[in-house]
């Protein structure tokens, strides 16, 4: 038995069985992959895979609670590395962070840059996605350290922590018509054409949501993952922006004016999701202290550790 077997298998699970989408993310070839697999079945005289000639299909019953062991063994084998980095007393490394586009543009700057200060010598990378593609990369261990909004906590094999909340703001030109309305009503917005965000992205589903309760159809007519794109085609006036509170500034954001409209749609919240049993480098939770600073390490190493989230 040695990792590459178990990262065969593991790889395999998560890429739907597809066995050259795993070859390519472990720079090997299928037949490789394929022969990992067999050997490892052969080993533990278990059929871990179910096949349709020579395609994985799904896994066995066994396979299932095989899979959990691999997955065990090889977090492990990655806090092994990690800590023996922390013991030595090594302060240099990489930390990983993905994030949607307006926590990575507006909520994560100043905690980057109190980061850099404190731990000159530790890179920081930056990624990022929609909350899916977060949770995958942190539950794969290419990101240390995951930020979005709600849809962190739906992953059972994530601990995800409540960092702050915030509320969508209406963003339209200087002098526009609903500018005049007080308080602004889903039925005022639905008159223009309105610009916001891709489903999924930065608390999209509630602004749709608020629109199927209150029975208006509102006239999408634009859809954007960066909350700067949303606000330039503001400018150019070709509709009424929806976008996250913290995207707004008032000296910044010339020729615009942002309309109160927590009233509207539903409050959302910041979440920070972690690798359940991932062991963290001291500058991690630094850098969590920073962005977070209602967590302790103490509740973060009790909730990675089995313990319950906050």
């Amino acid at each position: 038995m040695n990792f590459q077997q178990l990262r065969s298998v593991r790889e395999a699970a998560r890429r739907n069985y597809n066995l050259t989408e795993v070859a390519n993310a472990l720079f090997t070839s299928q037949p490789g992959v394929s022969r990992q697999i067999r050997e490892l079945e052969d080993e533990l005289g278990v059929i871990i895979f179910e096949r349709n000639g020579k395609r994985l299909t799904g896994l066995t019953e066994p396979g299932k609670g095989i899979l959990k062991i691999v997955d065990r063994l090889l977090v492990e084998a990655e806090n092994l590395q990690q800590a023996s980095l922390e013991f030595t007393g090594q302060k240099s490394g990489t930390l990983t962070i993905a994030a949607t586009h307006t926590q990575a543009r507006y909520a994560l700057p100043k905690a980057v840059s109190h980061f850099r200060n404190e731990f000159p010598d530790v890179r920081i990378a930056l990624q990022q996605s929609a909350p899916d593609h977060i949770a995958e990369w942190v539950l794969s261990g290419k990101a240390d350290i995951g930020i979005a909004t709600e849809g962190l906590s739906q992953f059972p094999d994530l601990v995800s922590f409540p960092c702050y909340r915030w509320s969508h703001l209406v963003v339209v030109p200087d002098g526009h018509p609903l500018l005049t309305r007080s308080p602004i009503r889903l039925e005022d917005l639905a008159e223009y054409p309105l610009i916001t965000y891709d489903v999924g992205f930065t608390g999209r589903g509630h602004i749709d949501a608020a629109f199927d309760k209150a029975g208006v159809r509102p006239d999408i007519v634009l859809t954007a993952m960066d909350s700067d794109v949303i606000k330039q085609y503001v400018t150019l006036g070709l509709g009424v922006g929806l976008v996250a509170s913290m995207a707004f500034d008032h000296g910044r954001d010339k020729g615009l004016r942002a309309i109160e409209a927590s009233h509207l749609f539903a409050a959302n919240t910041t979440r920070l999701a972690l690798r359940k049993g991932a062991y963290l480098r001291s500058y991690a939770y630094e850098f969590i202290s920073q962005f977070a600073p209602d967590l302790t390490r103490s509740d973060i190493e009790q909730a990675l550790q089995g313990g319950d989230p906050l």
